[in-house]
């Protein structure tokens, strides 16, 4: 099969894997529909973190091609969300609600998984990982809002969450990413009252607005923290999403955050100091983490189905295997908020 090649930094490469087969009875093989370049994909591109050569990407929707004899739950020709980690949701953590930190799981596209970004993926604990699609015929649009849900909805889902975000609360979301502007959509539908985007960028602007942004700050650093401060008359955010990973990035969150407040913490942190001072003495704290996502999907997935989100409106560049050195470059840039790479038909 034809699939993404990770070989070293800003070397991505269309390559040949072998065609991925049954290997455990709890195994499921997925032909992929659609998958996309996620934002922590970037931190290898860039050689800020380290990465394995080989397969890459850990998003993705698909259609069930064959299941192993204890995958009984699915069957061929299924159409599939794979949240980015598989878990066998059995073991304490997951019983616990976090099968992101599943004892006998893992994500997709390294230590010898199948990519998302391939025609297809040997899917490990796929009866108790993979959440079926009900009805058929979805729109493009739905079917893009689906692989939304496979990480970076759910991702600012679990910062919302995170930051205990309840109606009418001012939330602050810091970044504007894909992850950062789903967090948009997970404060308004969790009924944030006042929601402050923090982004430098117009056409993200203008989708944080439609969203649910009700602010816009172009500031950064310490002059974004003097404009929220102001702009909340020196009280601070009831909530900061924190969506980025960087230390400009947590500083800020915290910075704006309230006494009492909680910063919701979900980019993988680079150099990352927690402002302890803050924490101790102003009463803030600090929650996140690897988003469960196969907790978070089957509630958002009604909600797609229903139409009350669309998270799909976060890829503003697509291509195919073909272009998928283009999808990477274009997120480094920044010339898209997301890329989602077409690869097989349902």
């Amino acid at each position: 099969m034809r699939a993404a090649i990770f070989n070293g930094p800003r070397r991505i490469d269309v390559g040949d894997r072998p065609g991925p087969a049954i290997a455990a009875p709890t195994d499921a093989i997925v032909r992929v529909v659609l998958g996309c370049v996620c934002g922590s994909d970037l931190w290898y591109y860039r050689g800020d973190s380290l990465h394995e050569l080989g397969p890459i990407g850990h998003e993705f929707i698909g259609v069930i091609e064959e299941v192993g004899s204890e995958a009984d739950t699915l069957a061929k020709g299924d159409l599939v969300v794979a949240p980015f980690t598989y878990s066998d949701g059995t073991c304490p953590h997951c019983l616990a609600g976090w099968p992101s930190n599943c004892a006998n799981g893992g994500s997709f596209g390294n230590h010898g998984i199948d990519g998302g970004q391939g025609e297809a993926v040997r899917v490990p604990l796929a009866g108790t990982t993979l959440v079926k699609v009900p009805g058929s015929g979805h729109s493009d649009e739905t079917m893009r809002s689906l692989v939304a849900l496979s990480d970076v909805m759910c991702t600012g889902h679990h910062a919302a969450v995170s930051g205990g975000v309840k109606p009418g609360m001012v939330v602050a979301v810091v970044g504007d990413g894909a992850v950062g502007l789903c967090a948009m959509i997970a404060a308004k539908r969790l009924g944030a009252g006042r929601i402050v985007a923090l982004s430098r960028h117009p056409a993200r602007q203008a989708l944080a607005r439609e969203f649910g942004a009700t602010d816009i700050v172009a500031e950064r650093g310490e002059a974004a923290t003097e404009a929220i401060m102001e702009m909340t008359g020196g009280i601070g955010v009831d909530a900061a999403l924190e969506c980025v990973g960087t230390n400009e990035s947590m500083a800020t969150a915290f910075g704006i955050a309230r006494p009492g407040s909680v910063v919701g913490a979900i980019g993988a942190p680079h150099d990352v100091v927690v402002p302890i001072n803050t924490v101790i003495f102003r009463n803030v704290g600090l929650r996140g983490g690897v988003s469960p996502a196969r907790r978070y999907l089957p509630e958002l997935m009604d909600d797609v189905l229903a139409g009350r989100i669309n998270p799909g409106r976060v890829f503003d560049f697509e291509t195919d295997l073909n272009g998928i050195a283009e999808a990477y470059a274009a997120m480094d840039e920044r010339r898209a908020i997301k890329s989602l790479v077409r690869i097989g038909a349902i």
